[in-house]
């Protein structure tokens, strides 16, 4: 299943990312969505680490592209260690289940994770995250 994905943050007008994400099947609920999701993002990190760059360039079309998002990078994988997607899983859902993001399908927010979908191909679905405030005072 091909759906269109956004990531938003609640301080931009403009999308951070967006992308075609090609779910291997047809998610039922939003705990479905969340795990494919997490799993794809799993399984192309580590992809993107195997097949790592030697020479690292961006052409004028990448540095739009990247620029877009308000970050140019190289895109390089740091570090050894690789991501389980049991735990990418489980911090996803703890993350919206807390409240760190919001997902909207169609424009319509879902809140319930075992709440039926109805998807079809080619659907936009919004992941809107929200940012802590740094440097706070808690009252209590």
């Amino acid at each position: 299943m091909k759906l269109n994905a956004m990531v938003k943050s609640s301080g931009r007008k403009r999308g951070i990312a967006g992308r075609e994400l090609d779910l291997p099947g047809m998610p039922r609920t939003l705990r479905e969505l969340i795990e494919q999701t997490a799993r794809l993002m799993v399984d192309e990190f580590a992809e993107k680490k195997a097949t790592g760059n030697l020479l690292p360039y961006l052409t004028e079309q990448e540095i739009g592209e990247e620029a877009g998002s308000g970050r140019i990078g190289f895109g390089a994988v740091y570090g050894e260690k690789s991501p389980d997607a049991d735990q990418a899983v489980s911090a996803a859902i703890l993350a919206f289940e807390d409240g760190l993001y919001r997902v909207f399908v169609r424009r319509e927010e879902v809140t319930g994770l075992d709440v039926p979908l109805t998807l079809a191909d080619g659907d936009e679905v919004v992941f809107m995250r929200f940012t802590m405030l740094a440097g706070g005072y808690w009252s209590r």
